[in-house]
């Protein structure tokens, strides 16, 4: 069963004083199983976003600690900054990352507030998709008159907190109120402008976002509001859907920003939402001179960023997942205030396991390790290390087409078989350690214990079952290796010539690949008790070989011909 992870995203009404900001955020890796992925100060805003991920109990357990922590340091009655606020803990969202639906995370969301207004005695505003009644869905309703209006909100009973005291006593002076939900993803996103007016940036945040403008008579400033039958102003929508922004000075950096909310990536992603920033900037005489991520983004967003630019410049979408992130980072102008780092800034990369795998190791390492005196690696991984270097190199050509001059009208061709080789390359970088994983899985099995007849039989199956494993891993690297000839096969026939021979190269490798990868299913099959499992998978193999076999000499035969 997949494990229930959750992140938490509390923004705490302190970006200047490190030294409090790290006793509230470091708070929360004092609870087993939570891992505290980034902490984000801004000094302008006055405002810290922190970011924590974990199983929901511990996490909620976690954020309590944390608004508990923040409510003791931070001090609302003395509090400034450009950001809108009303809370200590301003705001404190949880997001369902994996395992967990939105619905369930909404149940979490509650129990938190619950505990925050009972034994912490803050009021707590539900929004969002934990909001119990539909004014209170939009945070911006809930902190409207920020904390400055607390007093007259709290004794409204229409805006009666859910959760804690309604009245402004000696303690909610301290700690205002903070808002908790449940929400999809939200990537809080900042483009920096060439300005320093917050009305000329406000004025490009209205033509994007989804809530836009609301309409006047005459001058679209000062002008009469214009308002529907209810008496309600009507708005002209903006440009993009799940957007929220507003425009406002940085002084730490002396320039102008739009902050945007992107509440569904999928809908509007960050690279749509700075594309048309910009459109937006040039119209008005402005210009946007990069941006800045708040948090973490997941890696998709990244890479899709890539793409888009790519795109835009008719370059070959089939290069590494590094390279596209760069291409990301220098579009977007990710480090126009400061540096971008992947390791930081990117979830997956935080949450990457860092134990060292044989694909980590140098070219030299790689080669110490093998010849070491371990059984493995063995001729599994390295028979799919070689596969994943021939396909490197017809992906290789493929991307050396795309840029050939005079070619330009086949970008899109060499494109998609280069995005095919990487597929193939990064199924076979991931078989590298799963060969010699396979392969220890084995020496687990007979090292478990046989004092006893349940014993020897726990053994036997698990070796059974293990070894059956070590002959499908080897089968899906001559799958892989022989799939990947059709990389080679296409830029042989059509790709560059002058790389012909670094496609044929390529295809000699990935035939190593197959032959070698077919050795090591013959060695494993033979030990295995189920004939029926064995016979079959020793089919396939034959089968599989067999093409690779014919494949390699078509290949072959072609570069002859050609030379």
């Amino acid at each position: 069963m997949q494990k229930q992870l959750i992140e938490c995203v509390p923004n705490i009404s302190e970006g200047r004083d490190i030294n409090k900001i790290n006793e509230i955020a470091n708070i929360v890796e004092t609870i087993e199983g939570v891992k505290l992925l980034d902490i984000d100060p801004g000094n302008a805003t006055n405002r810290t976003v922190i970011t924590f991920v974990g199983e929901p109990t511990p996490v909620i357990e976690a954020a309590f600690l944390l608004i508990k922590k923040a409510s003791e340091l931070i001090d609302m009655s003395k509090h400034t900054g450009e950001h809108p606020r009303f809370g200590a803990t301003d705001v404190c969202p949880l997001v369902p990352i994996s395992g967990i639906t939105l619905e369930e995370t909404v149940q979490y969301a509650k129990a938190l507030g619950k505990r925050v207004g009972e034994e912490l005695g803050i009021p707590v505003y539900l929004y969002e998709n934990a909001a119990q009644e539909e004014k209170r869905i939009n945070l911006a309703n809930c902190r409207s008159g920020e904390y400055e209006g607390l007093k007259k909100k709290l004794s409204d009973p229409d805006w009666k907190p859910d959760f804690g005291p309604a009245e402004f006593n000696d303690k909610v002076s301290k700690t205002g109120v903070t808002a908790i939900s449940a929400r999809d993803f939200l990537v809080a996103y900042n483009v920096n402008l060439n300005t320093t007016s917050t009305r000329r940036a406000n004025a490009i945040a209205f033509d994007i976002r989804e809530g836009g403008r609301v309409k006047r008579e005459g001058n679209p400033i000062t002008g009469k509001k214009v308002l529907d039958a209810t008496g309600e102003p009507v708005r002209i929508p903006g440009k993009l859907k799940a957007v929220k922004g507003i425009g406002w000075y940085i002084e730490e950096y002396g320039i102008a920003q739009i902050s945007y909310n992107l509440t569904n990536i999928s809908i509007t992603p960050m690279h749509i939402a700075f594309d048309e920033t910009c459109k937006s900037a040039n119209e008005r005489g402005l210009r946007v001179t990069g941006s800045e991520l708040i948090g973490l983004i997941p890696l998709k967003a990244m890479l899709d960023a890539g793409d888009y630019f790519l795109k835009k410049q008719h370059r070959s979408l089939g290069i590494s997942e590094a390279e596209k992130i760069k291409i990301a980072v220098k579009s977007l102008g990710l480090d126009d205030l400061k540096p971008f780092n992947p390791n930081e800034k990117i979830i997956e990369y935080v949450l990457k396991d860092n134990s060292k795998q044989l694909i980590d190791l140098t070219l030299v390492d790689f080669a110490e390790e093998t010849a070491g005196e371990s059984v493995a690696p063995g001729g599994g991984s390295i028979s799919a290390y070689v596969g994943v270097l021939g396909v490197s190199l017809g992906t290789m050509v493929a991307n050396l087409s795309a840029h050939k001059a005079g070619w330009d009208d086949r970008w899109e061709e060499f494109s998609q078989w280069a995005e095919k080789g990487q597929t193939y390359k990064n199924k076979l970088l991931v078989l590298v350690d799963e060969d010699t994983n396979a392969f220890n899985k084995i020496i687990d099995g007979f090292r478990m214990p046989k004092s006893n007849d349940i014993e020897k039989q726990a053994r036997a199956e698990a070796i059974e079952e293990a070894t059956k494993y070590a002959t499908e891993v080897p089968f899906q690297v001559m799958e892989t290796a022989y799939q990947s000839m059709e990389v080679m096969l296409a830029m042989v026939e059509n790709g560059i010539k002058n790389s012909l021979s670094d496609a044929g190269v390529g295809a000699l490798c990935a035939r190593t690949a197959v032959y070698g990868a077919y050795f090591n299913v013959r060695i494993n099959a033979k030990d295995i008790k189920d004939r029926t499992f064995a016979d079959d998978i020793l089919s396939r193999a034959k089968a599989v070989f067999d093409k690779t076999v014919a494949l390699e000499n078509e290949i072959i035969e072609y570069i002859n011909k050609t030379i």
